[in-house]
């Protein structure tokens, strides 16, 4: 099994409405690849970090092998979704590991 982690941070430029809308929609778009991505076992986005937070969102995925984050990388409907979180964030970071 492998988890995939992703923290991002919303664009300074978006007001605080424009956060809350691309925040919910990410949400959308991206927690609907599960059971349309082959190998993806979950994935959840959360979008309400607290105070003390210092990113945005965060996607916490597991997918079922190496081989699987490899397809989903490249999958349609997460080249979709990505294309549009990307359009809104100005920072990504990222953790995969199995376990």
């Amino acid at each position: 099994m492998v988890r995939h982690v992703i923290l991002w941070q919303f664009k300074d430029e978006l007001s605080a409405p424009e956060k809350e809308a691309a925040a919910a929609k990410a949400k959308a778009e991206l927690e609907a690849l599960v059971g349309v991505v082959p190998g993806l076992v979950s994935l959840t986005v959360a979008t309400n970090p607290l105070d003390t937070s210092n990113v945005s969102l965060m996607l916490d995925s597991t997918l079922e092998s190496k081989e699987a984050l490899a397809g989903y990388a490249v999958h349609p409907d997460h080249v979709k979704a990505a294309t549009y979180v990307r359009s809104v964030v100005k920072s990504r970071y990222c953790m995969d590991f199995e376990f």
